[in-house]
């Protein structure tokens, strides 16, 4: 029996460049769909997928991307024009007439969120949905561990994770193993459209706990420092961290402090999808800390020295005001707007570990299609 085609998109990230390699080890023909043809794209050639490089924001290219394809994960970059992005990409998706999409969500996603990505991924969750032919299978992880690692050389060279998390639990998926996920559910579809799963790590944990997975990895004492968010956005904006990425990011760190992804943690999916255990932070930890590529591609520990120029760096950095730049750039801003675990139909449907999605007859809307059926717990 042929094997279908699959179609991987932004496919030399973190989680999709997982899902290609554990879809190649199971014997598809991957078509993955890159920005450019560059040193990540190569290895991914040199596995044995074919490189499309295309542009996820010109219709032209995703209707040479899905040619002769059955089934497609679709990544979307955490960058502007999300919801403009994730509805070309259906709209290619129902034109080729795909079995299946495996639509990368979030954990956080509802219709007053304070950022405006995650309410655009709220809204493609919807409307992806009202494809008539296409099934789509949600994969919504929570905060990546690879955001624990983020402050690597004060990490490395002062033993100090700093960051303000304040003492909130989460059980942080590795990038692989959210990559996986997604192949497994592309492997094996039947009885999952409509379905949402959520990649976790195999426990709870807090940010001090998280310090001493760091310790026993490195070898040397790591401490959790709590930090306030004006001093992480100082230092995130020092290492050059976009304000797109920050203006959203801020909002997240909240929700891990709050609570937010500790809620329905840990679920037990990726040993069920995969037949593999999650991977505990420790062992995260030290393949992060050997390879800093699967961090941020590009990052490095570097000198001691070095550390210690960024920290004057980031004493001199001004403190950004995200809500000023966002009305610069025309951000819709809401009023009254509610993080995750402040709203109460979030918390409904967090406590059911469903995917915020509107049902037939709701009094949100009455018109939802339910042909895709009810989601798994």
């Amino acid at each position: 029996m042929i094997k279908p085609t699959i179609l991987v998109t932004s496919a030399a990230g973190r989680t999709a460049s997982a899902a290609v390699h554990e879809l190649l080890a199971q014997g598809f023909r991957v078509r993955a769909m890159v920005r450019r043809d560059d040193a990540r794209a190569g290895r991914l050639r040199r596995a044995g997928a074919e490189i499309f490089v295309g542009d996820l924001f010109d219709y032209r290219d995703l209707e040479r991307a899905l040619a002769g394809v059955q089934r497609a994960y679709h990544c979307p970059p955490f960058g502007p024009n999300l919801l403009h992005g994730t509805m070309l990409f259906a709209i290619a998706a129902e034109q080729a007439k795909l079995e299946v999409v495996a639509l990368m969500s979030g954990w956080n996603p509802h219709p007053t969120h304070p950022a405006a990505l995650t309410r655009e991924h709220w809204i493609a969750n919807q409307v992806s949905r009202w494809m008539p032919s296409v099934d789509v299978i949600h994969v919504n992880p929570g905060l990546f561990a690879f955001t624990y690692f983020l402050g690597l050389p004060a990490i490395v060279h002062f033993g100090m994770l700093s960051a303000p998390f304040g003492d909130g639990k989460n059980a942080p998926p590795s990038n692989e193993d959210i990559g996986r996920v997604a192949a497994a559910v592309l492997a094996r579809p039947e009885g999952r459209a409509g379905k949402s799963y959520r990649p976790t790590g195999p426990r709870l944990i807090t940010p001090g706990e998280a310090a001493d997975a760091m310790s026993r990895a490195l070898g040397r004492k790591v401490a959790y420092k709590p930090s306030s968010m004006r001093q992480f956005l100082k230092a995130a904006t020092a290492a050059g961290t976009s304000p797109f990425e920050l203006a959203n990011v801020r909002h997240y760190l909240e929700e891990l402090a709050g609570g937010a992804f500790a809620v329905g943690a840990p679920s037990g999916h990726v040993e069920e999808l995969t037949g593999r255990p999650s991977e505990d932070f420790e062992s995260i930890a030290r393949r992060y800390f050997a390879d800093p590529d699967q961090i941020v591609p590009g990052m490095r520990a570097g000198s001691k020295l070095g550390a210690f120029a960024f920290l004057a760096r980031m004493v001199l950095t001004r403190a950004p005001n995200f809500d000023r730049w966002e009305d610069e750039h025309l951000l819709p801003r809401i009023q009254a707007p509610e993080l995750a675990q402040d709203s109460k139909e979030w918390r409904r449907h967090a406590a059911a570990t469903e995917l915020y999605l509107l049902r037939p007859g709701s009094r949100t809307n009455e018109q939802t299609d339910g042909r895709k059926g009810a989601l798994a717990s």
